[in-house]
């Protein structure tokens, strides 16, 4: 499948590894799906540049309210994260449906982000959470909005022969703020979504401040749906205007018709479902954040 296996002790070593071979280098970490995609001849790397032997890159931290999560972080340590599950419970969710466990704790986060899948679960939700990715490159390093590193189905605006990510960075849910995960598909474990949703709302009182829907597989990148999340902001978020927006979002959605996944029809109309389903449970959170807040 390839030719060198080769552990850089740094991330400008790594650089340095690609740059040296020219475009016939890739950076891995987990690799759940790499190593797949090379035994099928979908990679043609003649070298894997591994970044699990570098130090520093498997954290989640807290900072000045953003949450930071390195490149080697598994899918596991996500959703297993206190931090995670308290100012990020969206996030833990996702991860946690991802695969089934052996793939949960060799997969990393990044990784999901990098294969550019527009159902990938952990990306949904950091869809919802509005993070950026830190993009690591010879000339030096960016931050960019998650949104810009997708291309299309399974292509990554970063070139995996030239640059890596190192770390992703989001806002902290604070007060008043709660998400949700909801995730259809033909069994619990180890198979890809049918289809996906992550919400988070923001409460101020009996109002919606701030919504975020962001939805997958319904177009050739992680789907935000913006227009069904303004119609919430500043109303009370009552079933029937909860429903409402489910609707507006599923109309938005534009699923294709798949033999794996089912219909057009079927899956727009999961759609409503779902987001309808982690609204509900986004609101039902932050509601209840709010009266411990109130009520010390």
């Amino acid at each position: 499948m390839w030719d060198e296996y080769l552990f850089p002790a740094s991330v400008e070593e790594a650089l340095e590894m690609l740059e040296a071979h020219g475009g016939e280098a890739r950076i891995i970490a987990g690799g759940t799906d790499l190593v797949l995609q090379s035994q099928r001849g979908q990679c043609p790397a003649k070298a894997m540049v591994d970044i699990s032997r570098i130090s520093g890159l498997d954290y989640i931290e807290e900072h000045n309210g953003l949450i930071y999560i390195g490149a080697q972080v598994t899918h596991g340590q996500v959703a297993a994260s206190p931090l995670i599950r308290s100012r990020a419970g969206v996030l833990a969710e996702a991860c946690g449906s991802v695969g089934g466990p052996q793939i949960r704790n060799v997969g990393t986060l990044v990784g999901n982000v990098v294969n550019a899948l527009p159902a990938a679960d952990g990306a949904i939700a950091l869809f919802a959470l509005d993070a950026e990715a830190e993009v690591a490159e010879r000339r030096g390093r960016r931050w960019t909005p998650i949104a810009n590193l997708y291309a299309g189905v399974g292509l990554c605006t970063v070139d995996p022969c030239a640059a890596m990510i190192t770390q992703l960075r989001f806002g902290a849910l604070g007060k008043g703020e709660a998400g949700a995960f909801e995730r259809l598909a033909k069994r619990r474990a180890l198979v890809l979504p049918i289809l996906n949703a992550a919400a988070i709302v923001g409460l101020d009182g009996d109002k919606v401040e701030g919504a975020r829907i962001a939805i997958g597989p319904v177009a050739e990148m992680p789907f935000l749906a913006v227009e069904a999340a303004g119609t919430l902001v500043g109303q009370t978020p009552v079933e029937e205007r909860i429903a409402w927006v489910a609707q507006i979002a599923a109309q938005a959605a534009q699923p294709r018709d798949s033999l794996l996944r089912g219909s057009a029809e079927y899956r727009k109309a999961m759609v409503e479902v779902l987001v309808q389903r982690a609204l509900w449970r986004a609101v039902k959170a932050a509601s209840l954040q709010e009266g411990e807040d109130a009520n010390p």
